[in-house]
C-alpha cells in the first residue's frame, strides 16, 4: 500500500514538473485568426512565436544573497532582437558572466515589448538594458558594468550556475522567398 502511495506521489510530481515547464505557441492562421496552443503551429502559420511558460528561469533561491537583493530592488530587462548581431551577443555574455538574472524582451516579435521600448528610448533601439528605473541604450561594456555595479549586482557569478536568462528572444518566422501568387521555381 505504501509503495502504491509513493508511486502516485512521484507520478504527481513528475506531471507537475512537466506542466510547470511547458511551451505555448502563438500563431495566426490564413484567415487572420490568432491561436494559442501547446502544440507547434502548422507550416502555413504566420507570426508564429514559441514561449516557455513557467519554470525555465533561474531559481532565485540558489543565487547569492547580494544578487537576490539586487534583483528584487532593480530587476533587469534586456531588449534584443534576433538580428541584433554582436552587440546583443556581447550584452548577453556580460549578463551571463556576471550572473545577473534578466528577462529578455523582443520588440520585433511582441507588440507590448515594442511599445514599452519606444516609451523608454523614443524608438526601437537594441540592445537596450533596463535596470530598475535606469535605461542604458546601446551596448557599451563600461556603461553596462557601471549601471550593474550601481544597482548592487556582483561582478562574477557562482561557478556552475545555469543560464540567467528567464526567457528567450524568438526569431521571427522566415519571410517567403517567392512572392504570393508567383510560380515557385
Amino acid at each position: 500500500m505504501r509503495k502504491m502511495q509513493a508511486a502516485l506521489v512521484l507520478l504527481g510530481l513528475v506531471a507537475a514538473l512537466g506542466y510547470a515547464q511547458s511551451n505555448v505557441y502563438r500563431w495566426t492562421d490564413k484567415d487572420g485568426k490568432v491561436h494559442f496552443t501547446d502544440t507547434p503551429p502548422p507550416d502555413d502559420a504566420r507570426d508564429a512565436v514559441q514561449k516557455r511558460m513557467g519554470g525555465g528561469g533561474p531559481d532565485d533561491s540558489s543565487l547569492p544573497y547580494a544578487t537576490q537583493m539586487a534583483a528584487k530592488r532593480n530587476p533587469v530587462s534586456f531588449y534584443a532582437s534576433p538580428d541584433c548581431g554582436d552587440a546583443c551577443g556581447s550584452g548577453r555574455e556580460l549578463l551571463e558572466k556576471r550572473g545577473v538574472p534578466y528577462d529578455e524582451r523582443n520588440p520585433q516579435g511582441n507588440a507590448a515589448d515594442r511599445d514599452q521600448l519606444k516609451s523608454l528610448t523614443g524608438g526601437l533601439f537594441v540592445p537596450t538594458l533596463v535596470i530598475g528605473s535606469s535605461t542604458v541604450r546601446g551596448y557599451d561594456e563600461e556603461r553596462w558594468n557601471t549601471a550593474l555595479d550601481s544597482a548592487g549586482y556582483p561582478r562574477t557569478r557562482i561557478p556552475g550556475q545555469g543560464s540567467m536568462r528567464r526567457n528567450a528572444v524568438e526569431a521571427p518566422p522566415a519571410a517567403p522567398t517567392t512572392p504570393p501568387g508567383a510560380p515557385e521555381k
